[in-house]
């Protein structure tokens, strides 16, 4: 079977629409998957581990949390304007050339 360089698209297309809206489908399977996408090894899926052990909805209820704040800082500070700074808290993303990733361009007008 020889793999065709579409494959390789249709792999990473499929690979990042899973990361940016599979959370939910992840979540509702296995919450602590999806803390750990979000997250990375943190605290909070630490705490999701333990939450999930105590009782599944609980597990559930901080990892939709969780998605919600990430949703928030999308919408604040665009996508990719932001990282995790832990305690489901985001800051803005700062660019070396002091232009945010989230802002919008100027399209040719002067900045005031």
């Amino acid at each position: 079977m020889t793999v065709r360089g579409s494959d390789i698209c249709i792999i990473l297309c499929y690979t990042m629409v899973l990361l940016t809206y599979g959370c939910f489908e992840i979540a509702i399977l296995f919450p602590p998957a999806a803390v750990a996408i979000m997250t990375g090894c943190s605290c909070d899926l630490l705490i999701n581990i333990l939450l999930t052990i105590l009782g599944y909805f609980p597990g559930h209820i901080h990892a939709f949390w969780l998605i919600y704040r990430r949703m928030k800082a999308e919408e604040q500070y665009g996508r990719g304007g932001f990282v995790y700074v832990g305690n489901g808290e985001y800051q803005r993303v700062q660019h070396p050339t002091g232009i945010n990733a989230g802002a919008q361009p100027n399209y040719g007008t002067t900045a005031y």
